[in-house]
């Protein structure tokens, strides 16, 4: 799956900005065009993860022409296409087998019934919405 972005041209002293009209509010930057790309793909994904996340719809791709026509405020910019992974738009439940230490699995299964939830649902939701891990010294 690609989704078109526009770019405007940068110079010596601005960035070079992209916008991705089909996915409100997703936008980056790079200093030169190549990276500009690249932090597109990046935002792109990001987006998608977040709204996903959240339970929103994703937007279909559209087509560069039909985006040309309806936003007159991009001429003169650059247009492009990124790809995405229609892979990360799979939600389907897969069973998996892990295994933990029984003291851990004890302290899982009592976080998750205090939250109400499943050990599986739980452990999702850590996933999706947990911190990153302290460092070890």
């Amino acid at each position: 799956m690609r989704y078109p972005i526009t770019i405007e041209p940068g110079n010596d002293t601005t960035a070079w900005g992209v916008v991705v009209p089909d996915l409100p509010g997703c936008f980056s930057a790079g200093d030169t065009l190549e990276e500009a790309m690249i932090q597109a793909e990046d935002a792109v994904t990001a987006w998608i993860e977040v709204a996903l996340d959240a339970g929103q719809d994703i937007p279909a791709p559209s087509h560069i022409e039909a985006l040309r026509t309806a936003h007159p405020e991009f001429d003169g910019w650059l247009w492009a296409l990124v790809k995405v992974d229609p892979a990360m738009l799979d939600d389907t439940v897969e069973r998996v087998n892990i295994s933990l230490p029984r003291r851990v699995l004890r302290r899982l299964d009592a976080r998750a019934r205090t939250a109400g939830e499943t050990r599986s649902g739980f452990i999702a939701r850590m996933a999706v919405e947990g911190r990153e891990p302290a460092a070890h010294a």
